[in-house]
C-alpha cells in the first residue's frame, strides 16, 4: 500500500468511527436537532415540501435543502437518529474529502492528511458533522465554493466560476445569504490585494454563472414567497438573517472576544497547531494560496466577532482554511506536551464532572439543572469513569513511550474521537435527552392524545411522540409533559413518567 492509499484508508477509518458509527449512540438533542428533525417529520406528514413547520407553526429559520435530504434519509431508513443525522455525516465526509484533495493538489499528501485529520477529530466538527442540523452541509458548500474561487484565480478556467456559483446556490438553499456573503467578500478582498479587481468584476457578473445560481437557488425562494408572501420576507430575511448581525437573538450575545475560547476548545486536540499557524502570518504573504486562506479565516473570525448574535458554530465557517494552514505546521518539530496536557486536563475535568457540577450547584438557580446534577451519577457512572481513566492512561503511555511523531499524533486523535463520541456524548444524552425520548415513546405507545407541553421547549419530544403538542393551559384530565420544577403549578396530578427532572403527568385538579 503506497502513501496515498495508506493516508486515505486511515482518514476513512477516522471518518467511520467519528461520523457514522456514533449516529445512533445518543438521542436527538434539544433544541436544534429536535427542531430540524421535527420540521422534517411534519413535512413528511403534511406533504408540504416547500414550507417548513415546527409544531404546526411556520418555521423560517433555515431554507429547505437539509430538510429535503433528511426527508429522503427518513424515507429510506425510518424515523430514527441514524436517518436524521445521516445527511450531515455524508456532508462531513465530502467536506473532509474536499479538504484532502484540494490541499494535496497545492501542497503534498502529508499536509493534506494532517489538515483533514485535524478537521475530522476536532471537537466542534465531531459535534456538527453528525448532528441533524444544517451546518455540516453549509460548511461543505462554503468550502467547495471557496476552493473553486481560488482554483479559478490559479487556473483561470471558466468551469471553476460555474462551480462556484453552483455551490453558492446550494449553500443559499441550505442556510441563506451567508453562503453567498462569505465567498463574495473574501474573493473581493483577495482579488483587490492582488490588483485583479477587473477580473473579479467580470467573474461576479459572469452571465452563465448568474444563470446557474438563479436556476438552482431561486425556484424554492419563489415558491416559498408565493406560498407565504411577506411573512417569508419578514421571517427569513429580516429576522433570521439581517437581525442576527445587527442585534442579539434569543439571548445569544457576547463581547468581541467571544470566539477566542471557542477556538481554543473547539479545535482540540490540535489547537496547538492552529495557534502555530496563526503566529506565522508574515510568512503567508509570500504565497498566494496561504494569503488567501489567511484572509478567509480572518474575515470570518472578525465578522462574526462583531456580529450582534454569537453562536459557537459561526466561527466554523472559517475553520477550513485554518485546518489547511495548521496542516503545514505538522511538518515542524513540536513538544508532545502541547498536545497531551490540554487533553489530559479536559479528560480530568470530564472524569470529575459530576463532582464539579455538585460543587457549583449552590450557585445554580435553574431548578432543572439542579435536578440533573443530582441525577448525574446515574449517567456518568462507573463505566463512564473507567473509560475516561483508560483513555487518560493511554495518553500518558503515548507521552512517555518512545513512539514516532506521527504515531503519537494519530494516538491523540484516536483518544479524542473515542472520548467525545463513545464516552461523553452518550453519557450526556442519557442524562439530558433519554428521559424526554422515553416519555414521548411511552405517550405514543399508550395512545395519549392532545398532550400539552407546559413551560418547557423540547421539540425532540414531538419527534419521538410522532405528533404535535399543545401549548394551552392544562385542565383536569389533560396529559402534560413538563419539568419537575413546574409541578408546583398543579394542585393534584398523577405521575405517568418521571426521570431526571422531566415528567409526564395526568392533571387531576388544576
Amino acid at each position: 500500500m503506497n502513501t496515498r492509499q495508506y493516508s486515505i484508508s486511515l482518514l476513512l477509518f477516522f471518518i467511520l468511527i467519528a461520523f457514522f458509527i456514533p449516529l445512533s449512540l445518543a438521542p436527538l438533542f434539544d433544541l436544534d436537532e429536535g427542531a430540524f428533525s421535527e420540521a422534517t417529520r411534519e413535512m413528511i406528514v403534511g406533504k408540504d415540501y416547500i414550507t417548513t413547520y415546527l409544531n404546526g407553526e411556520l418555521r423560517f429559520d433555515k431554507p429547505i435543502l437539509i430538510y429535503w435530504f433528511q426527508l429522503i434519509s427518513v424515507k429510506l431508513f425510518g424515523l430514527n437518529e441514524f436517518a436524521l443525522r445521516l445527511p450531515s455525516a455524508i456532508a462531513g465526509t465530502l467536506w473532509a474529502g474536499a479538504i484532502y484533495f484540494f490541499t494535496k493538489r497545492f501542497f503534498d499528501i502529508r499536509t493534506a492528511f494532517f489538515a483533514t485529520l485535524f478537521m475530522i477529530v476536532s471537537i466542534q466538527i465531531n459535534m456538527i458533522a453528525k448532528a441533524a442540523i444544517a451546518d455540516a452541509l453549509l460548511n461543505l458548500f462554503i468550502a467547495l465554493s471557496m476552493f473553486c474561487v481560488y482554483l479559478f484565480y490559479d487556473q483561470r478556467g471558466k468551469k471553476y466560476i460555474y462551480f462556484t456559483f453552483l455551490f453558492m446556490a446550494l449553500g443559499m438553499l441550505t442556510k441563506g445569504p451567508v453562503a453567498v456573503m462569505i465567498p463574495f467578500i473574501i474573493s473581493f478582498l483577495f482579488f483587490a490585494f492582488k490588483n485583479e479587481l477587473r477580473l473579479w468584476l467580470k467573474t461576479v457578473f459572469n452571465p452563465v454563472g448568474l444563470l446557474i445560481f438563479l436556476a438552482v437557488a431561486s425556484p424554492w425562494y419563489i415558491a416559498e414567497y408565493i406560498a407565504q408572501g411577506q411573512l417569508f420576507i419578514d421571517g427569513f430575511f429580516f429576522k433570521h438573517n439581517i437581525s442576527r448581525f445587527s442585534s442579539p437573538m434569543e439571548s445569544h450575545s457576547g463581547n468581541i472576544f467571544y470566539f477566542v475560547p471557542v477556538l481554543i476548545v473547539g479545535l482540540m486536540p490540535f489547537t496547538y497547531f492552529a495557534i502555530k499557524a496563526l503566529t506565522n502570518v508574515k510568512n503567508y504573504f509570500k504565497s498566494d494560496l496561504e494569503f488567501y486562506l489567511l484572509i478567509w479565516f480572518l474575515f470570518v473570525f472578525l465578522f462574526f466577532s462583531f456580529s450582534g448574535t454569537k453562536l459557537p458554530h459561526y466561527v466554523i465557517y472559517g475553520y477550513t482554511p485554518l485546518f489547511i494552514l495548521a496542516g503545514l505546521q505538522f511538518k515542524n518539530n513540536f513538544s508532545k506536551a502541547w498536545l497531551a496536557y490540554p487533553l489530559l486536563v479536559l479528560l480530568t475535568i470530564l472524569l470529575f464532572l459530576p463532582e464539579i457540577a455538585t460543587f457549583f450547584k449552590a450557585n445554580i438557580h435553574d431548578a432543572l439543572a439542579s435536578v440533573l446534577i443530582e441525577n448525574a451519577l446515574d449517567s456518568f457512572d462507573v463505566l463512564y469513569r473507567v473509560l475516561i481513566v483508560g483513555t487518560i492512561v493511554f495518553i500518558v503511555l503515548l507521552l512517555f513511550l518512545k513512539v514516532k511523531k506521527d504515531t503519537f499524533i494519530i494516538g491523540i486523535a484516536l483518544s479524542m474521537v473515542i472520548s467525545v463520541n463513545y464516552i461523553v456524548i452518550p453519557a450526556y444524552g442519557k442524562l439530558m435527552q433519554q428521559p424526554i425520548k422515553e416519555a414521548a415513546i411511552l405517550a405514543k405507545d399508550r395512545g395519549y392524545k392532545d398532550i400539552i407541553m407546559y413551560k418547557v421547549n423540547t421539540p425532540t419530544f414531538n419527534v419521538y411522540y410522532e405528533n404535535l403538542v399543545s401549548r394551552d393551559k392544562p385542565h383536569r384530565n389533560d396529559i402534560v409533559f413538563t419539568k419537575v420544577s413546574k409541578l408546583k403549578d398543579f394542585k393534584s396530578y398523577e405521575v405517568l413518567y418521571q426521570k431526571n427532572g422531566f415528567c409526564l403527568i395526568r392533571v387531576k385538579d388544576e
